[in-house]
């Protein structure tokens, strides 16, 4: 009886939330999400990984797509299955153990959020590069002040309006738009599209290594692809909506980014590439705006590019706080993190702590440094997820799936095996990264069992009472 109640519990539809999310409305929640920061730059750090191979770097954000597309067929399959609020915390919890989704609130708590917030944070004056000569230590001197500014905006309880919202959002389509139209149409740059890098001949298991760090790079791009799931309770229809928004926003942003970087080929030789990213500039795309429209264009890119910046940062310091806050009611987290200002209702404790966190990873890790952070933490949860599909089959198997995951079980482990191998890869190729989130998935595993223990005691005190 109890477990049939459960299986209700979690496949209804019915819900205190009011479902006003249809397709397009999910389809640009996740691009508003995963439109961000990433693209601007990014395409430098893929050459870089790739080594300065244009045909390589197309790949590794062709490959990076497919990915994000076989995650999220995963992810449609456990939303229409379970279309509960919470997303890939409700999946943990149900295939593993509640110490795991507690993990990955965790893990986001003191790597994904801060580590999102560092980075976008050393990203935005870095864009500025193409018309001040900022040292290394004065792009970290401004995104600290940033941090600290918007913590203290948001703590006054002045939150982002709709408006805000739209000119952010704005913001970041137009130099995406003028550098796409300029560059694919009037650049003249025949791109090298072989998949060989430059230099030194290699071995093509280096070559794989090489495409599978580039592939971590461009995941940072395509960051929020997960992000729908955790409002399934607010999609209409979440059994045809939440899969057909998946796979239109995930598909459609993978042809944005692979033309984006193409057009920049277009216009800029192998070796341009080189001298910029030689010299520190990684926005490419401004200076394809500069090259046809002048300073006025290279001024409107980069102007629209921390507009967009900004807002995304902004809204990471007001959303990230919110989900600390629920961990701590929930009983397995620090009880000051659930206090709200009496006034503002902020939760001042978790604001500023992740404040605190966020700068102590600017000033020690770069940005480069910072994507795979961010990426690996989240690809073990990822993995874990894609894996929560089959393990949910077996344990749920009279549960309706609306929406079945493409080509199960084979697709399925194929997808869980590429994060596995990306992690691995991430091993190899960056183990200070790999061994710090490891460490910080040690250090959630006590902290979990501290908290637990002294939950049971509560609620054993409450039962003698």
């Amino acid at each position: 009886m109890a477990e049939e109640l459960k299986i209700q519990n979690l496949t209804t539809e019915k819900t205190e939330f009011k479902r006003e999310v249809g397709v397009f409305g999910g389809v640009s929640l996740l691009g508003g999400i995963m439109i961000g920061s990433g693209i601007f730059y990014i395409g430098s750090y893929v050459m870089m990984r790739t080594g300065m191979s244009q045909g390589l770097s197309l790949l590794a954000w062709i490959i990076g797509g497919i990915v994000c597309l076989l995650g999220g067929l995963c992810l449609a399959e456990l939303g229409t299955a379970m279309p509960k609020a919470g997303g890939m915390t409700v999946y943990l919890n149900e295939a593993y153990h509640p110490i795991v989704g507690f993990l990955c609130g965790f893990s986001s708590w003191l790597l994904g959020g801060p580590g999102s917030i560092a980075g976008i944070a050393i990203a935005l004056p870095t864009a500025m590069r193409t018309f001040f000569d900022l040292s290394d230590f004065s792009i970290k001197m401004i995104a600290v002040i940033l941090i600290l500014g918007l913590t203290v905006y948001n703590y006054l309880g002045i939150k982002q309006g709709s408006v805000l919202q739209n000119i952010t959002m704005v913001a970041k389509l137009v130099p995406i738009v003028i550098i796409l139209v300029a560059a694919l149409f009037l650049g003249r740059a025949t791109p090298d599209l072989s998949l060989v890098p430059q230099g030194d001949s290699v071995s093509s298991g280096k070559v794989i290594g090489m495409v599978a760090f580039a592939v971590i790079a461009t995941l940072w791009a395509y960051e929020g692809w997960t992000n729908l799931n955790t409002i399934s309770e607010e999609v209409k229809n979440p059994r045809r909506n939440l899969p057909l928004s998946i796979i239109i926003a995930i598909v459609s942003i993978t042809v944005l980014y692979t033309l984006f970087n193409f057009a920049i080929y277009r216009v800029f030789s192998l070796e341009e590439i080189k001298t910029y990213i030689d010299s520190g500039n990684f926005y490419l795309g401004t200076e394809v705006a500069k090259l046809f429209m002048g300073n006025f264009g290279a001024i409107l890119v980069t102007v629209g590019m921390i507009v967009s910046m900004f807002g995304a940062l902004n809204g990471c310091i007001l959303a990230f706080p919110r989900m600390y806050y629920a961990m701590s009611v929930e009983g397995h987290f620090f009880k000051s993190f659930k206090v709200l200002h009496p006034v503002n209702k902020i939760p001042t404790a978790a604001l500023f702590v992740q404040a605190g966190i966020s700068i102590i990873l600017v000033v020690f890790r770069s940005l480069d440094q910072l994507t795979s952070l961010v990426i690996f933490s989240g690809m073990i949860y990822n993995f874990l997820t894609v894996l929560a599909v089959i393990i949910l089959r077996r344990k749920y198997p009279t549960i309706e799936r609306p929406y079945k995951a493409w080509g199960y079980p084979v697709l399925t482990v194929i997808t869980a095996l590429i994060f596995m191998g990306l992690m691995v890869n991430t091993f190899i190729e960056d183990p200070t990264t790999a061994l710090l989130s490891l460490a910080v998935q040690v250090a959630g595993v006590l902290v979990y069992l501290i908290f637990d223990r002294i939950y049971q005691r509560k609620g054993k005190l409450g039962k003698r009472s």
